[in-house]
């Protein structure tokens, strides 16, 4: 297809033809302070140069640091068959299969994913193509307004906050309304969505809650009591959705085993690396009674005339570039290549190495709870985790900044990420994955020891500790 720029005079005739003198008339609504500028590049240079220019520029990244930070994205391992799957050109290049049945491999890629992710999280539907989890998790929500026909959805604050935002974002202008739900504040479920405030707000006859959102693992990384939120909000007639971390779901209960009608989570840990905050995947699965309410594409396995296996996109009509005004969401572009990643992923660990991905994570987390408190660094919730956890830590923002000059990511201040959450002041939020090492652990104890003053030449890490409780399936 060649390329047709218009011309001057193409533009001058389109400009008087719609009784405007200018193209920035176009934009008059938008006010000038908001409006982007003209960019201020430098002048050109020879290539040698530019490629000094950019080389420098990225020198500036840190890649040395030994890293804690979890928060929702996660490093793990990634077999090398799935940069390489996806590196061929015949995934890579593929885009939204808007004539479908022709597109078979892309169709059996989708269909592959979601049957890998209905059995992992142990619902009936899966949808794809949803950008991330945060996105996922507010499609979830309006899920639950449909289905109830009700305009108030219920969030645990220990839902990450990117998605309480995000909730908020998509119900602006809807007339819907998304309200928190507190935590316990001290005590041994400190951390966790208070069961008490939760049943009174569901309890309000003048305002009936469409869903309750939860997390398991929560933000905080404690494990929540899924099973006694869902039976809250289902005797309230609500629907009751679970926030999920994939790898967990190797060793914790699948969402569908604790009455989950909807589970919504972040992909990436499956295959995809942590990068600049995307590209990313959104996972969204329900049960058959919400099948018309999920958005996002479902593709399902048939045979054709002639008795062969064919994939086909199923109930297409809910999307948008099919019957727009009846769309459950705008879902559009096609996520297809972040799913495959997960599937490949998947197919490569099975389900036993995803088991030990996730004890292995768990075992070296109490190996750095361990190792943290000897540094003067103790746990700021009692209760069970997984391989997330806040220590406190006084003055954390200036000791983490501290510790990077050392070369330590110590993992994510909830002083600047929760600063509406006085109780997370001098919190930190630290993860260990199965890439996590002994000699890493050993290595930020040291280094928080001697920020805290509590160095002892005798100093040590302590021995790997046992898997943490409630971790089981």
């Amino acid at each position: 297809m060649p390329y047709g720029p218009h011309t001057d005079a193409d533009r001058a005739t389109m400009l008087a033809r719609i009784g405007l003198a200018t193209i920035d008339d176009l934009f008059a609504d938008i006010p000038e302070p908001l409006r982007a500028s003209r960019l201020q590049l430098p002048p050109p240079e020879p290539e040698l140069e530019l490629a000094a220019r950019l080389q420098g520029l990225a020198d500036r990244n840190r890649v040395d640091l030994v890293s804690f930070l979890g928060a929702g994205v996660y490093r793990h391992y990634s077999p090398a068959a799935v940069d390489q799957i996806l590196l061929r050109g015949e995934w890579y290049t593929a885009y939204t299969p808007y004539q479908p049945e022709i597109s078979q491999g892309t169709l059996q890629s989708i269909y592959e994913y979601e049957s890998l992710i209905a059995e992992l999280v142990g619902l009936d539907v899966v949808s794809a193509s949803h950008y991330d989890g945060a996105a996922a998790t507010a499609e979830a929500a309006l899920m639950t307004c449909r289905a109830t026909r009700r305009e108030r959805v219920l969030v645990s604050r220990a839902v990450h906050r990117h998605y309480r935002e995000t909730i908020a974002t998509y119900f602006l202008g809807g007339g819907l309304l998304a309200e928190e739900i507190p935590l316990v504040a001290d005590g041994p479920t400190a951390g966790t969505t208070d069961l008490a405030a939760l049943e009174r707000l569901l309890a309000d006859p003048d305002r009936p809650v469409a869903g309750v959102i939860a997390g398991q693992p929560n933000f905080l990384g404690l494990l929540e009591p899924m099973a006694e939120i869902g039976r809250l909000a289902h005797a309230a007639g609500a629907l009751f959705v679970a926030v999920v971390e994939p790898v967990s779901l190797a060793v914790l209960a699948p969402p569908g085993d604790y009455g989950a009608d909807i589970a919504a989570g972040e992909g990436q840990p499956l295959g995809i690396a942590p990068q600049y905050g995307g590209p990313y995947l959104g996972i969204l699965a329900t049960t058959d009674p919400l099948i018309r309410q999920i958005p996002g594409r479902l593709v399902g396995m048939t045979t054709d005339l002639d008795g062969r296996r064919a994939y086909v996109m199923t109930m297409r009509a809910r999307e948008q570039d099919i019957r727009r005004e009846r769309a459950a969401s705008n879902i559009c572009t096609n996520q297809a290549l972040l799913a495959l990643a997960a599937s490949v992923y998947l197919a490569s660990v099975g389900p036993h190495g995803l088991r030990d991905v996730a004890a292995l994570g768990a075992a070296r987390a109490a190996e750095l709870e361990a190792t943290l408190t000897l540094a003067g660094a103790a746990r700021l919730h009692p209760g069970p985790y997984l391989n997330e956890f806040v220590v406190r830590v006084p003055d954390a923002p200036a000791v983490h900044r501290r510790l990077l000059d050392r070369g330590i990511l110590a993992g994510l201040v909830l002083a600047e990420a929760e600063p509406d959450h006085p109780d997370l002041a001098e919190g930190l939020l630290v993860c260990a994955t199965e890439v996590t090492t002994s000699a890493d652990i050993a290595t930020f104890g040291r280094a928080l020891a001697a920020e805290l003053g509590t160095a002892d030449p005798s100093w040590a890490a302590p021995p790997v500790g046992p898997a943490v409780a409630g971790a089981s399936r």
